[in-house]
């Protein structure tokens, strides 16, 4: 074709779009993301890694979602029915609900899902344990007799955090228990591109055209309300070095980055280009003792340590002290601003410190400079300020302390030894609780007194089982807080871990976008504005 021929075919291609009753094609609306880590582990019962929880919310749905109050609401779920006695509940699955392979959700479905997650989680397992039969009484109800009350059996199944009660088909669910699932076929708004997919550098997700999203009366809220997909795609590049993901947002290549370093704060504050997001739910960086060594199998070495933290310190070695809006020298057991945390005890945790008196305490328990190994992952940034600060404390305070340096993926091989320290053990550790399992009991990992069945550590505490399998029990909210102050109360007088304070990540997206929701990066509300 001549240049003027296709002039004339394009003018007249133009002129047809505003003749009456040509429609323009809506344009393609595509999210362009950079995830804090690679996509490695697809299946989000077998793990609790943040990025791998982030994916099965793209892909899953949930019979109940959690508001931003953290309480349930149904999802996948039309509504429930109790009997008064608390022993019975039928679940009622709503209409429209369809597989992305095409084939509807039944309750048969859910039964089987929420077996195999109960194999796993925490809360799943406890739900579990309280239940004499689940069965679906037809294709849109399922029912769970329980062996005795168990008032949390929605905020269960509406959890998004640890690893989500995810409804996948039953002839997935019932595969071998021991083997994660790689067929990803959830009912979320969001359908995951297996054909698109390039571990270590990208993952894609469609709009489910299939996916109905609920009518409620309220706007979405967490992951309650109606989800729906405002974009065709969704498409996660996997960029590891931090200065390259700004870059890349910067210049419009991308539309959001997960994970900003403090380094950037300030220059992305300035952009007007650009929207910073704090996380509702931040992470806890936690102190950690091997309780089955010595010298920290002495609770009143463990208590000597706890009097001598100084969250302030710790927040601004590994935050730095320009932006204390994202970090917090106030942290107890639950995180701060949720229906759980309390003001229990906190002036034994954040209270005015006073050195002498800690090596006094020292030498009342005994210790008589036995050598302490303190692992330091120098490659994970936080973690590595914490050792840090830990170490020149415990010179302070009299400690014959040995830092081992190491990456961070030996320190996470290193600390699951049981083995005194002259055969390759440890005494001390750090890590982080990501926010969400610090909401409660029911997924707080640090909290298990269960000795060596219990997290690394493997702290004893009759006491701390006890009280959180009453929280468990607890028939109201009211009960639930009274109980959880006294755990507060009981991690200061056991010491199973010590927390260094709240670090709030901030995620940054193009301006141009709104709803991004600040607990968890859930693409189903976000929009152009």
């Amino acid at each position: 074709m001549d240049r003027r021929k296709f002039l004339i075919a394009s003018s007249a291609s133009a002129a047809a779009f505003t003749l009456p009753g040509v429609l323009r094609a809506a344009p393609r609306v595509e999210f362009r993301w950079i995830p804090q880590t690679d996509l490695t582990l697809l299946d989000p019962t077998f793990t609790t890694a943040t990025i791998t929880q982030n994916h099965a919310q793209m892909v899953f749905d949930t019979l109940y979602g959690m508001d931003a109050s953290y309480q349930p609401h149904p999802q996948m779920a039309a509504g429930h029915q109790m009997d008064a006695d608390g022993l019975r509940w039928v679940i009622t699955l709503r209409e429209g609900l369809v597989f992305h392979d095409g084939s509807p959700v039944r309750a048969q479905d859910a039964v089987a899902s929420i077996r195999r997650w109960a194999l796993r989680d925490l809360m799943g397992k406890s739900l579990l344990g309280a239940t004499a039969e689940m069965t679906a009484l037809s294709d849109k109800q399922l029912e769970f007799k329980l062996k005795k009350p168990f008032p949390l059996l929605l905020h269960a199944l509406g959890r998004q955090t640890g690893s989500m009660a995810a409804i996948l088909p039953e002839r997935l669910a019932t595969g071998p228990e021991d083997k994660p699932v790689t067929e990803m076929i959830g009912s979320g708004p969001f359908r995951f591109m297996r054909d698109q997919w390039v571990s270590g550098s990208r993952v894609v997700y469609e709009k489910f055209q299939g996916y109905v999203p609920r009518k409620d009366s309220f706007p979405p809220s967490f992951s309650a309300g109606p989800k729906i997909a405002h974009m065709d795609e969704v498409r996660w590049n996997v960029v590891p070095d931090r200065a390259t993901a700004v870059a890349a947002l910067q210049a419009h290549e991308v539309d959001g980055v997960e994970q900003v370093d403090n380094d950037f704060l300030g220059m992305l504050k300035s952009d007007p280009s650009i929207a910073l997001v704090k996380r509702s739910l931040p992470t806890v960086a936690i102190m950690r003792f091997n309780q089955l060594q010595p010298p920290f199998d002495n609770v009143l070495m463990r208590r000597a340590i706890l009097a001598s933290v100084n969250q302030t310190e710790y927040m601004t070695a590994i935050n730095g002290t320009e932006f204390p809006e994202y970090w917090s020298d106030r942290m107890g057991v639950f995180v701060i601003g949720t229906p759980m945390a309390t003001e229990a005890g906190m002036d034994k945790l954040t209270g005015k410190r006073d050195l002498d008196k800690v090596r006094a305490a020292i030498k009342a328990a005994g210790y008589k400079g036995e050598r302490i190994v303190l692992i330091d992952p120098a490659d994970f940034p936080a973690y590595h300020a914490a050792a840090l600060v830990t170490a020149d404390l415990f010179k302070r305070i009299g400690l014959n302390v040995d830092v081992q340096t190491m990456d961070w993926g030996t320190a996470v091989q290193r600390r699951n030894s049981q083995e005194p320290i002259s055969k390759g053990g440890w005494n001390v550790a750090f890590t982080g609780l990501t926010g969400p399992n610090n909401l409660d009991p029911a997924g707080h990992l640090a909290l298990r007194g269960n000795g060596k069945q219990a997290w690394w550590g493997w702290p004893t505490s009759a006491r701390l089982e006890e009280l959180r399998q009453d929280w468990f029990n607890a028939p109201d909210l009211a009960s639930q807080k009274k109980i959880c102050e006294q755990i507060q109360l009981q991690v200061i007088e056991d010491v199973p871990y010590i927390p260094l304070g709240a670090s709030y990540q901030v995620s940054a997206i193009g301006s141009e976008w709104k709803d991004f929701q600040p607990q968890l990066p859930l693409f189903y509300t976000v929009r152009k504005a």
